[in-house]
Formats: structure tokens, C-alpha cells, sequence
């Protein structure tokens, strides 16, 4: 038996949780993938919503202060030229990261020159980072938990710079050589990867961002498509606490006989779990073949122009001027696609009122 399955032999009660924790979100992936390709209309705002979410809550598990409003707002009008803090720099890194994997996920593999790339990307705009861009650490780290007040704890330490490269080699030989196998289920070698990962932490910074990024680059090639519609980040940056704490209570025996993940594995299935019923909810909202789903942002558009119509974009934005004008023309072309609202006039001149007839 080898040191990465030595760590998996769990007590039967975390392994019978184990056990439907997979269960569940197996039965889950089957059928999201039966539905996937009848709500193109609904699959690209979930979409949209989850991107939002995966990047504000990413970057704020590490410090960042963006609200997704902001976010949104950043990545809709995205002008490099003005990524003058931090917060925009980690923002847009993340975000070009995220589109990079959903569009070529087939295409990238798990090989230590494909992360560091990735590492690159997440950190390219980052003008602190220029020297550590795709490059592991040199000096030692620690995972540093960063809380809503500023302050911050030290979770637990990490490998040696010099064992980085050897610790990396092996688990990605150990999760190519398993990832496909039927001894241990794909979600489980996708969970050790993780947690390994995270104890080596091998770059200077960006790690606990780039662990996430490769988990929705692995759930994906594993098939588990729905994970671009809901944001496993977001649900991190809700249960943080659970997050670090399970992390703390695998890693306290990290090199030794003692070191089990159930702890963590549990906390990353349950969590996936989480998102899957969450978008059960979503799905029973669009149960009927032809009904159109709308986020908040376009409810709220449309019971603008319900009671102030005639509108004019320009008189919707003065309403609502926290979204951007390139967001709201967007809502405003798909609700006027789906017959949600008529349009009356051209350009400049548009106005908007409701179909009474939807």
C-alpha cells in the first residue's frame, strides 16, 4: 500500500459517508447531463452568476475586499490599463484564469508545467508577483487564514521549498495513474490531489486560488460539467471556517503513519453536495419546457418598466446605477429576445415597456 492510500483508510462510519456523498452527486451528474443542452438561455446566466460569485469569493478567502457587484462591473468593462490595486489585478487574473479552464478544459493537462502556466495567467497581472509568476517558492510559506476583520491565523505550515518539486512530481504521477481507475472514484483522487496540494503549497503566493482553479479544471474532465453553474468557491467562502478546520485537523500529522483526510474529504463532498442541491432548486424553477428563468438583477429590470414605462435605458440605469450600462444592455437585449419586454424605436431613441401579454 502506498503513502497516498494510507491516508485514505478511514473508519467505517466516514466511509459509509463517504460512500453517499458520491453516491448522491454521481446520481446528481447524470441527471444535469440529460438536461444540459435544453436551457441554453438559463445555462448562460447561471453561468454568468457563477462566475461572478467564484471570483469575488476567491479572492476575498485571500483578503480581497471587491464586492461581486464591483466585479461584475470590473470584468464588463475591462480596461487592464486601470488595474490599479491589488484587488483588480487578483480579480482579473482570476477571472481570465476561470474562462481559460471552461474553454479548454479537454485540452489542459494535470502536469506540473500546465499548473505553473495556470499559475502565471492567475498571477499576470499581479505587478507584486512578476518574479514568482509560474516559478515555485524559494522560501518557506505558511496557509494564513485572512478573516473579514483584517486579522489573520496561521493554519499550518507547508513543505520545504526543496521537497516541492519531488512532493509535486509524485502526486501528479499518483492522481494520472488513478484518476481513470475503478479501485478509487475519481471525486476521491480529485480530493487527495487537493489536500496535497495544499499541504505543499508550492508557490510563493496565489496557492489557495490556484487550488481552486484546478479543482474545476479536474471535476470538469471528470465530467462533472455543472460545476461552471454554481460556484464551489462561493460555498468555500461561506463555510470558511469548516474549510480551514478541516484542513488544521488532516494536516496536524502531515509525515507521519497518523495523517488520515477524511475530515477534508468529507468537507470537500458535502460541499459539492451543496451545490447540487442548489441547483435542484434552480432547475425546479425552469421545470416547464419553454419558461424562461431571470436573475434578480433582470426581476428587478422588469418591475422597473412595469411601473415607470415608458423607459429608456437611461432611465433605468438612474434607478439602479450600480450595474453597468454594458450589464444592463445585455438584460435589456434578452428580455427583449424572450418577448419579456417591447421595444419601440431605434437607438438613442429606444423605450422599452412590458409584453402584457407574457
Amino acid at each position: 500500500m502506498g503513502a497516498f492510500e494510507k491516508k485514505m483508510q478511514f473508519s467505517y462510519e466516514n466511509s459509509q459517508k463517504i460512500i453517499k456523498l458520491v453516491s448522491e452527486i454521481d446520481m446528481f451528474k447524470g441527471k444535469w447531463s440529460a438536461l444540459e443542452n435544453k436551457r441554453e438561455s438559463f445555462l448562460s446566466e447561471l453561468k454568468n452568476i457563477a462566475t461572478v460569485e467564484s471570483i469575488g469569493s476567491s479572492t476575498r478567502i485571500e483578503g480581497a475586499t471587491l464586492t461581486d457587484q464591483e466585479i461584475e462591473t470590473l470584468i464588463s468593462n475591462l480596461d487592464i490599463m486601470k488595474l490599479e490595486t491589488r484587488d483588480k489585478q487578483e480579480v482579473v487574473g482570476y477571472y481570465e484564469s476561470l474562462e481559460l479552464i471552461f474553454d479548454n478544459y479537454n485540452d489542459i493537462e494535470l502536469t506540473e508545467n500546465y499548473i505553473k502556466q495556470l499559475h502565471s495567467t492567475l498571477l499576470n497581472y499581479s505587478v507584486k508577483d512578476d518574479r514568482q509568476r509560474g516559478i515555485y517558492k524559494i522560501s518557506t510559506n505558511k496557509v494564513v487564514a485572512t478573516y473579514p476583520n483584517g486579522t489573520t491565523k496561521i493554519i499550518f505550515n507547508t513543505t520545504k521549498p526543496h521537497l516541492v518539486p519531488k512532493e509535486m512530481e509524485e502526486v501528479i504521477h499518483w492522481t494520472l495513474l488513478n484518476i481513470n481507475q475503478e479501485y478509487i472514484h475519481p471525486l476521491i483522487v480529485i480530493g487527495l490531489f487537493i489536500y496535497e496540494f495544499l499541504s505543499i503549497h508550492p508557490f510563493h503566493d496565489g496557492n489557495g486560488r490556484l487550488s481552486r482553479l484546478v479543482t474545476s479544471l479536474l471535476l470538469l474532465k471528470q465530467e462533472y460539467d455543472f460545476i461552471k453553474y454554481i460556484s464551489f468557491e462561493h460555498l468555500i467562502e461561506e463555510r470558511k471556517k469548516e474549510y480551514y478546520s478541516s484542513l488544521m485537523d488532516c494536516q496536524k500529522n502531515r509525515y507521519s503513519d497518523s495523517e488520515k483526510i477524511d475530515n477534508w474529504i468529507i468537507f470537500y463532498l458535502s460541499s459539492l453536495k451543496k451545490l447540487t442541491a442548489k441547483l435542484e432548486v434552480k432547475l425546479k424553477e425552469i421545470q416547464q419546457e419553454n419558461q424562461i428563468y431571470l436573475n434578480d438583477r433582470q426581476k428587478q429590470i422588469v418591475k422597473i418598466i412595469k411601473e415607470e414605462q415608458p423607459c429608456k435605458i437611461g432611465d433605468i440605469h438612474r434607478i439602479i446605477p450600480g450595474i453597468s450600462i454594458n450589464t444592463l444592455k445585455k438584460d435589456i437585449n434578452f428580455l427583449a429576445k424572450n418577448q419579456i419586454i417591447l421595444k419601440y424605436g431605434q437607438r438613442k431613441g429606444s423605450v422599452y415597456k412590458l409584453n402584457i401579454g407574457v
